[in-house]
């Protein structure tokens, strides 16, 4: 039997992620553009922003979809954050409060519509990329009229915004300077929101596009991130930028070292006892009048923290709902810049229980997740991870409503397919690779059984 020539196979390498086609859903940037541009307007008795309008357009398919497993199984904080919800709405109708139904528009949709926005669109490796990388083009976009807002006071969004017919923008407050500069709103609703919004690109851009951009594109964009975080002057999200780039900081310098996130919450709670042993204040009231620009702002906040429990203590299963809380009568304004603390107060300790504990399991869980063999999605999971732990934190100086409450959520919402990629039973999309065989193979037949090819000759008899 003459020899024949050994044949050869060739196929095209399957493409690296960070070379892929990043393509964001359209919802998703919909969604978006609304929350940079929250417009409002009023229908009927009813005051609707269009992030609002949109949230009540999908929100049901989505939840459906949810239920039938179109974005995968359910997950514990799927569960976790539909009963937190659930407790709100029971708050509110057990407080008597008034236009609850407007109240649960405010509440319910910004908050489960953001996240099931997230949850849906933002399924794969590719969705998440395209996200991080509108969140670096909008920051990098949105600085130079931050700048110009800081140094002259005029907010040139909302001034045009204003200018549309039969919509509104928000209002342009008058806040006092601060460090010598005017506290920048952009087209939010609070300087703060501007901050806050500028403090969840800079994990997402800097760790999150790790193998999509070079290290210098990440650390402008960083740059511009805490630059714009800075002009908010507000400590809030000063202190999740600063968080989010310590966590950087102790991953790159202890990258080698096999339990330094052990180590490192070791050293927290280490931390924590010292100062409760060594201060005669407590280690939050430490923690406070470092984390504000003054300390009547420091004692202001520890008042309230402490009050804010007494008001706990007295309606501890549905809370207040928006009634006046007991305060001393020289606290002139029922403001509470902490979101957790405010969420206990309104609607009862089982909701900020179910909350916390959605939250929590969703960090919890993807922090298991080991993606040592898939480098891009380990660099996704770390940019998450360093975002919700530094919003966490952040949470506890200020408080959130509006757009950026519900993005806030939304960015929570966009990380569950951590959960679940890589695992039997997960909705992926993986690219199909085509192979490319040498015409001078004859006579050959393959089989595919997953993602590997067996390939097979017969001989010529």
């Amino acid at each position: 039997m003459r020899a024949t020539k050994p044949f050869t196979i060739q196929s095209r390498p399957a493409l690296s992620h960070n070379r892929m086609p990043a393509k964001l859903p359209i919802p998703v940037f919909v969604y978006l553009s609304f929350i940079i541009l929250p417009i409002s307007f009023e229908l009927g008795s009813f005051h609707l922003s269009a992030i609002r309008l949109f949230l009540i357009v999908i929100i049901i398919p989505l939840g459906v979809n949810l239920l039938r497993g179109c974005y995968g199984k359910l997950l514990a904080t799927d569960l976790l954050f539909t009963l937190h919800i659930a407790w709100v709405i029971t708050a509110l109708i057990i407080n008597d409060t008034p236009g609850v139904i407007q109240s649960f528009g405010s509440i319910g949709l910004e908050f489960l519509g953001g996240y099931l926005v997230g949850r849906a669109y933002i399924r794969d490796q590719k969705s998440f990329v395209a996200l991080c990388k509108l969140f670096g083009v909008l920051i990098a976009v949105c600085l130079p009229v931050a700048l110009f807002e800081a140094l002259t006071g005029i907010a040139v969004v909302i001034a045009v915004l204003d200018q549309l017919p039969w919509v509104s923008a928000p209002t342009d407050l008058e806040i006092q300077r601060r460090l010598g500069i005017e506290r920048v709103q952009l087209s939010f609703e609070h300087p703060i929101h501007w901050g806050l919004f500028n403090s969840f690109a800079a994990a997402l851009c800097f760790i999150g596009l790790k193998t999509t951009y070079s290290l210098w594109i990440r650390s402008v964009l960083l740059g511009c991130a805490v630059l714009g975080s800075v002009l908010s002057v507000s400590s809030g999200a000063i202190i999740s930028i600063l968080l989010q780039m310590g966590i950087i900081a102790w991953a790159y310098i202890f990258h080698n070292l096999h339990r330094k996130w052990l180590i490192l919450l070791v050293t927290i709670l280490a931390a924590y006892v010292s100062v409760d042993l060594a201060s005669n204040r407590t280690p939050l009231q430490v923690f406070m009048s470092y984390a504000t620009f003054s300390a009547h702002s420091a004692y202001w906040r520890s008042t309230i923290f402490d009050w804010g429990l007494l008001n706990i203590q007295m309606q501890p299963f549905f809370g207040l709902g928006f009634k006046d809380w007991l305060r001393p009568e020289w606290m002139h304004t029922p403001s509470i810049d902490n979101f957790w603390l405010l969420i206990a107060m309104r609607f009862g300790v089982p909701a900020f229980s179910f909350l916390i504990f959605g939250y929590g399991w969703a960090l919890w869980r993807i922090s298991q997740r080991n993606f040592d063999h898939l480098p891009a999605i380990k660099a996704h999971r770390q940019a998450w991870i360093i975002y919700v732990i530094g919003l966490g934190f952040a949470l506890t100086t200020v408080h959130i409503w509006g757009a950026i409450y519900s993005l806030t959520f939304f960015i929570v919402g966009s990380g569950m397919w951590l959960v679940t990629t890589g695992t039997k039973g997960a909705v992926t999309t993986p690219a199909k690779v085509e192979p490319i065989i040498s015409p001078r193979a004859p006579n050959l037949t393959y089989c595919r059984t997953d993602s590997t090819l067996a390939y097979s000759r017969r001989r010529n008899r």
